[in-house]
């Protein structure tokens, strides 16, 4: 077994954190939240799936509340964004390319974390997955709007294919640094992919109008 080093476990975590705690404050500013408002959503969305993460898989009070370089690289996003927004350019474009960034940090950071502890194959993708896609599903919550992994667009399937890699490459013997920036990279790529092809997972056929329900 080869794991990447704790440092590069905390470079995944602060660039994760960072990215969705910017992609947070600038949906804050897209709702015209005052900078309360806005400092809430980056630290929830940049902090939100590693602390659904550290409880799923036992790890008590969370590394999200505990370690003081990841709330300070929430809320210094959150700050960026209340005070120079305008120079992010077009909102809902960055915000998309910021989840993807922080898809692909998360997804990894979560699966080396799960295989740090000797948890099962499985449980390891499940735990990579919830970290990349828990903060987004938060935030989008407390904004009133349905979680965009949910509705457009594939977002866990790429977070998904990221952590069974890792997982993948974990049981080869080949998990290395190299390795494991390739896999968020290959997640951000597959991600931005999908949102510029507008590619989307299946959904059900429609027989009648939507809002409307069978009896």
């Amino acid at each position: 077994m080869i794991l990447p080093d704790a440092r590069l476990q905390l470079v995944l975590d602060l660039v994760g954190v960072l990215v969705f705690a910017i992609s947070g404050g600038l949906v804050a500013v897209k709702k015209q939240l005052d900078l309360f408002g806005v400092l809430v959503l980056a630290l929830v969305a940049g902090l939100g799936g590693g602390v659904l993460r550290d409880l799923l898989i036992g790890v008590v009070p969370p590394t999200g509340v505990t370690d003081w370089r990841l709330v300070a690289a929430g809320a210094l996003g959150g700050v960026l964004t209340f005070l120079w927004h305008p120079a992010f350019g077009r909102i809902s474009r960055i915000v998309k390319v910021l989840d993807a960034a922080g898809l692909g940090a998360f997804c990894v950071s979560g699966a080396l974390t799960a295989l740090a502890l000797g948890m099962p194959d499985l449980t390891c993708v499940i735990v990579g997955t919830l970290s990349a896609i828990g903060g987004g599903m938060l935030r989008d919550v407390l904004a009133r709007e349905v979680p965009e992994v949910l509705t457009r667009e594939l977002y866990a399937v790429p977070a998904a294919l990221g952590a069974t890699l890792v997982v993948g490459a974990h049981e080869l013997d080949l998990l290395g640094p190299g390795v494991a920036l390739g896999c968020a990279a290959l997640v951000f790529g597959v991600r931005m992919i999908a949102v510029v092809l507008d590619l989307n997972a299946p959904r059900p056929l429609r027989t009648q109008p939507p809002g409307t329900i069978e009896p």
